[in-house]
C-alpha cells in the first residue's frame, strides 16, 4: 500500500476497494476459487503489515520480540470472502503481554472496522510447544502457519523448533483429538455426505475433510500412496468446492456455507464449476450430482487417511463404531484387523475379477462390519468391466445378494458397492437414483442415501438408543425376527424408490414395474415376487392410513383390504417405521411410532377376526375404566359415564392418568366452564381444553395460538355423549416467546382462556399481532381436498393437504363452522411445509351429500386463499 494511504481511513478504503475488485473478477468469471481466496489472503497480508508498521512507528519497541503470524485457513492462504481471519501474535519470553494489549486491540479494532471478522490469539513461543487437549483446535491451527510481519528470527524458532517439537512429541494425542473432532462433526450430519442441502465446509466430503487429510499427512510424515489420476481428481474436487464456497459467500454476503435450494438453482444457472463447453443450462439436480461426485472423492481420501492413522486393532474410523469379528480366511480373500484383503493375483487369475469371490467378500463385510482395504478397493474398481462380463444372473446371483442384504452392516456395505459401481452391476435400475435430489421440505437425504438409511434402520431395530421410541423399536425387532423371509423385506427396501429416477408421476408404481425386471433376473418364485412387488406398490399406504382415525373400524378394514395377509402386514409395518425414520432424524416421533404399532395390532386382529372379537370392545373398555377408577376411588360409575361416547382413539391414545386429569377437569365446570391444561417443553408444547361443545370452539383455540405466533404441528378433537369436548393442540414456539420469557406462560394461558370465555374476541387478539412479510416457502405445496364417504359409517371424511401457513387451521375451522359442519374428530399433522389436516364431519347429524361437499370445498378454497394473502 502507498505511503499516503497509511492512515486508518486510507487503509480501510484501500482494503474495501481491493475486495470489490476481487469480487468483480470472480463474478465476471475471470477468477477461479483458488485465485479468489489467495487474492484475499494477499490483501490481508498488506493490511496487517501496514497496521503493524503503524504500531511499530508509534512504539519502536514493538520491532523486536514480536511476530505476527497467519494460522489456520489464513496460514494456508485460503481466505474465503467472508471467512474469519486467524492471526497469532507470537511473543518471545522477554515481552510482557500486557504491554501489548493496547497495540493489539487497536489493530483488531481497525480490522473489524474494515469488515473483517478477526480471531486473534496471543501466545508466548513456549506455549506453542505444549499441547492442551481442551484446546486442540489451537495446536491444529499451528500446523498451517506463515509469517506476515514482525520478528523473523522469532518466527523461525516457531517454524523450525516449536511446531516440529509439538508435532513429534504429541503426535498420538493430536491425531486422537483430530479423529475425535472429525467423528463428532460427521455424526452431527448423520455420517453421510448425501444431504439435500449440505454444508460444504463441515459435512462429510466437505472442505474441512480436505484440511483433515492435510493435517494427517503432516502428522504422519506423508500421505496415502495414490495414483496421479486420483491426485488429479482430488485437486479438481477441492477446486470445485473452493469455487462453490466463494459463490456462497458472495451470494449470502456472510460466512454461510449451506448449499440451500435457492443457491443450488443459482449455481446451476451460472454453471459454477462446470465445463465451459457444456451444452445448455443444467438444472439443479444435474448440478448437485457434480457436487456429490466431488464430495465422494474427498470422503474416500479421508477414509484412506483414517485407515492409515488407525492401524492395528482400531482398523480405521468405522471400527470405532462397531465391533469386528476376529480374523478369518475365505477362498480369494481374508479379514485382517477389520479390513478385507484380497489375495494376490497369480498364474493369470485375479480374485478381484471373480464375481463369486467379490460378492462373497461383500457378504463378509455385511456380516462383520469389516471395511474394504485400499488395495482391494483399487483392484475391484479396475475390474468392473471384467466383472460385468462374467456376472451370472438367476438364483446364484440372488443367493449372493440375499447374504449381503441380511448382514447387520448391509447399509454400509451397499454404500461401498454403490461408490465402486458394483451395486449397479447387480441392479442397473439403481443407477437412476444415484445422488438424486428430490426436493421437499421434509426429506433430508438424497434418494439413494435415504434407501441405505432405511436398511440401516431395519437392521438397527434392536439397538435404538432413543428412549422415546425405543419401546416401539424393540417390539418391531420382535416382528422382524418372526418374518419367514426377511431378505424379501430388505430387497423391497433396496428397490422401493428406484422409480423416482424416472419422470413418471407415481413413483411407487414405477418402482414396482422396475422391480419386476429385477425379480425376473434373480428368478424369485411367484410367491416371493408377489410379496416384494406388493410391498413396493403399497409402501405409502400405511403412512396414508396413519392420517385417518386408526381406531375407526372402517379405516382398519380398508387398510387390511390392501395388505391382505399377515406376512405382508408385518413387512409393511416394519418398512413404514424405517421409511419414516429415514426421512430425517426427527421425523419418527414417539406419537407416530405408537400409532404405527396400534394400527399394526388393530389390522392384525382384523385379519384374524376371532382375536379381534376378544381384544377390541368391552374388555378393553372395562380394563381402562378399571385403571382410571383405581385412581379415583368410589367414582367408577361417573368415570364410565364420562367415557361413554368418546371415539376409541381418545380412549386408547391417553394414559389412565391423562384420562383422570380430563375427568377431573370436566367435574370442575361449576367453578370454570373452560378448563385448560398447559404443558411447556422447549421442543413441542401441548395445550388441552376440556369444556362443553359449542360452535367455532376449535377455531377459537387455533386463532388464539396463531395470535401468539405458535405453529400447530398436531391436534385432535373428541367429544363424548354428554357433549364434553377434549381438544389437544401440540405446537412449537416459532418466536421463542415462551422459552425466553417464563413469566409469559401464565399470560399465554389466560389469553386463550379469555378468548374461549368471550372476554376478549379472538379477532382483537389477532389484530394485535404484527403481520410481517411471510418467508417464501422452500417448496410450493399444491392444495388438495378429498372427501371420503366410505371411510366412516357415520361421518364424511375430509382431508386437506396445503401449504402450512400461519392461521391455516383457524381458517379451515371457521369455514367448517360457518357451513354448519360439526367436527366429530380432527387429526392435524405437519410434514415439513405441508399441512395434512383430516376432519370427520357431520351436518345435521349425518353425512354430507355431494352438493354440500361442493359448497364446502368452494368455501374452504376461498378461505385458504384469503389466509395466504
Amino acid at each position: 500500500m502507498q505511503k499516503n494511504e497509511l492512515t486508518d481511513g486510507g487503509l480501510r478504503s484501500q482494503y474495501q476497494r481491493r475486495m470489490l475488485e476481487i469480487r468483480g473478477a470472480f463474478e465476471a468469471g475471470g477468477a477461479s476459487g483458488a485465485a479468489t481466496i489467495a487474492a484475499r489472503a494477499a490483501v490481508l497480508d498488506e493490511l496487517v503489515t501496514a497496521l503493524w508498521a503503524q504500531a511499530v512507528e508509534k512504539d519502536p519497541r514493538r520491532g523486536e520480540g514480536i511476530a505476527v503470524v497467519a494460522v489456520g485457513g489464513y496460514g494456508r492462504r485460503e481466505l474465503f470472502p467472508y471467512s474469519d481471519v486467524d492471526v497469532l501474535f507470537l511473543l518471545d519470553g522477554k515481552v510482557v503481554e500486557k504491554d501489548l494489549k493496547d497495540s493489539i486491540r487497536a489493530i483488531n479494532q481497525e480490522m473489524w472496522d474494515c469488515g473483517i471478522r478477526v480471531s486473534p490469539a496471543t501466545r508466548k513461543i513456549a506455549e506453542c510447544e505444549r499441547f492442551q487437549e481442551e484446546n486442540a483446535e489451537f495446536a491444529i491451527s499451528l500446523m498451517d502457519h506463515r509469517l506476515i510481519t514482525g520478528d523473523a528470527a522469532l518466527y523461525g524458532r516457531l517454524a523450525t523448533q516449536a511446531v516440529p517439537k509439538l508435532m513429534q512429541r504429541d503426535q498420538k494425542a493430536i491425531v486422537a483429538q483430530l479423529l475425535e473432532l472429525t467423528r463428532a462433526r460427521h455424526a452431527k450430519y448423520g455420517d453421510t455426505l448425501f444431504h439435500l442441502e449440505p454444508n460444504i465446509k463441515d459435512c462429510p466430503g466437505g472442505l474441512r475433510d480436505v484440511h483433515v487429510c492435510g493435517w494427517m499427512a503432516a502428522l504422519l510424515g506423508g500421505s496415502v500412496a495414490v495414483s496421479a489420476k486420483e491426485n488429479d481428481e482430488l485437486r479438481w474436487a477441492v477446486e470445485f468446492l473452493w469455487l462453490v464456497r466463494c459463490f456462497l459467500h458472495y451470494r449470502h454476503e456472510r460466512d454461510d456455507n449451506t448449499l440451500d435450494w435457492q443457491a443450488q438453482d443459482a449455481a446451476a444457472a451460472r454453471g459454477i464449476g462446470l465445463s465451459k463447453g457444456l451444452q445448455g443450462k443444467p438444472d439443479a439436480a444435474y448440478w448437485m450430482r457434480f457436487y456429490f461426485r466431488h464430495a465422494r472423492i474427498i470422503e474416500r481420501r479421508l477414509t484412506q487417511m483414517m485407515d492409515e492413522a488407525s492401524p492395528g486393532k482400531s482398523g480405521g474410523l468405522l471400527s470405532l463404531k462397531r465391533k469386528r469379528e476376529p480374523e478369518t480366511r475365505q477362498e480369494g480373500f481374508r479379514l485382517e484387523r477389520g479390513r478385507v484383503v484380497l489375495d494376490r493375483a497369480h498364474s493369470g487369475y485375479d480374485p478381484a475379477q471373480d464375481p463369486d469371490v467379490v460378492l462373497r467378500m461383500f457378504a463378509a463385510m455385511s456380516r462383520t462390519g469389516a471395511t474394504l482395504g485400499r488395495d482391494a478397493e483399487d483392484r475391484v474398481t479396475q475390474a468392473i468391466p471384467v466383472l460385468s462380463a462374467h456376472l451370472d444372473e438367476g438364483a446364484a446371483l440372488w443367493l449372493h445378494l440375499r447374504e449381503i442384504l441380511k448382514g447387520s452392516q448391509a447399509g454400509d456395505t451397499l454404500r461401498t458397492m454403490h461408490a465402486l459401481g458394483v451395486l449397479e452391476l447387480l441392479v442397473p435400475e439403481f443407477h437412476g437414483i444415484d445422488a438424486l435430489v428430490i426436493r421437499d421440505a421434509y426429506h433430508r437425504y438424497t434418494v439413494d442415501e435415504h434407501t441405505f438409511v432405511l436398511i440401516d434402520t431395519l437392521h438397527g431395530l434392536g439397538s435404538v438408543q432413543n428412549k422415546a421410541i425405543g419401546e416401539w423399536a424393540t417390539r418391531l425387532a420382535g416382528v422382524l425376527r418372526e418374518l419367514p423371509h426377511p431378505e424379501l423385506l430388505f430387497l423391497a427396501a433396496l428397490l422401493h424408490d428406484t422409480g423416482k429416477g424416472r419422470s413418471t408421476g407415481d413413483h411407487a408404481q414405477e418402482s414396482s414395474r422396475l422391480a419386476e425386471s429385477v425379480l425376473a433376473r434373480l428368478e424369485l418364485d411367484s410367491y416371493e415376487s408377489g410379496l416384494v412387488i406388493g410391498l413396493i406398490a403399497n409402501h405409502l399406504e400405511m403412512s396414508a392410513a396413519l392420517r385417518r382415525d386408526i381406531f375407526d373400524e372402517e379405516t382398519v378394514s380398508a387398510f387390511a383390504g390392501k395388505v391382505q395377509t399377515p406376512e405382508a402386514l408385518r413387512m409393511l409395518t416394519l418398512f413404514t417405521y424405517a421409511d419414516i425414520n429415514a426421512v430425517h432424524p426427527d421425523a419418527l416421533t414417539p406419537w407416530k411410532a405408537e400409532n404405527l404399532w396400534r394400527l399394526y395390532i388393530s389390522t392384525a386382529n382384523y385379519l384374524d377376526r376371532s382375536v379381534d372379537d376378544d381384544r377390541v370392545g368391552a374388555q378393553s373398555e372395562s380394563e381402562l375404566v378399571y385403571r382410571v377408577a383405581a385412581l379415583l376411588p368410589g367414582e367408577k360409575a361417573a368415570v364410565r359415564a364420562y367415557l361413554e361416547g368418546f371415539p376409541e382413539r381418545y380412549v386408547l391414545t391417553r394414559t389412565p392418568e391423562q384420562v383422570r386429569s380430563h375427568f377431573k377437569m370436566a367435574t370442575g365446570f361449576g367453578d370454570d366452564p373452560v378448563q385448560l391444561e398447559f404443558r411447556y417443553t422447549p421442543m413441542v408444547s401441548e395445550l388441552t381444553l376440556v369444556t362443553k361443545d359449542r360452535p367455532q370452539l376449535f377455531a377459537s383455540v387455533a386463532g388464539a395460538l396463531a395470535a401468539w405466533g405458535m405453529n400447530i404441528v398436531t391436534a385432535d378433537a373428541f367429544s363424548n355423549k354428554q357433549g364434553v369436548v377434549v381438544d389437544s393442540f401440540r405446537f412449537t414456539d416459532s418466536f421463542k416467546t415462551l422459552e425466553m420469557n417464563a413469566s409469559e406462560h401464565e399470560a399465554f394461558v389466560k389469553s386463550v382462556h379469555d378468548v374461549l370465555t368471550g372476554v376478549v374476541p379472538v379477532e382483537k387478539l389477532l389484530s394485535g399481532r404484527r403481520r410481517g412479510r411471510r418467508k417464501a416457502p422452500l417448496v410450493e405445496v399444491k392444495t388438495r381436498m378429498e372427501f371420503d364417504d366410505e371411510a366412516s359409517s357415520h361421518s364424511t371424511l375430509l382431508e386437506v393437504v396445503a401449504q402450512d401457513t400461519p392461521g391455516l387451521l383457524r381458517a379451515l375451522s371457521l369455514t367448517l363452522a360457518a357451513q354448519g359442519c360439526n367436527i366429530e374428530v380432527a387429526l392435524v399433522d405437519t410434514e415439513g411445509e405441508t399441512a395434512i389436516d383430516v376432519f370427520y364431519l357431520t351436518l345435521g347429524g349425518g353425512k354430507l351429500d355431494k352438493g354440500q361437499e361442493r359448497a364446502l370445498q368452494a368455501a374452504l378454497t376461498e378461505a385458504m386463499e384469503e389466509n395466504a394473502r
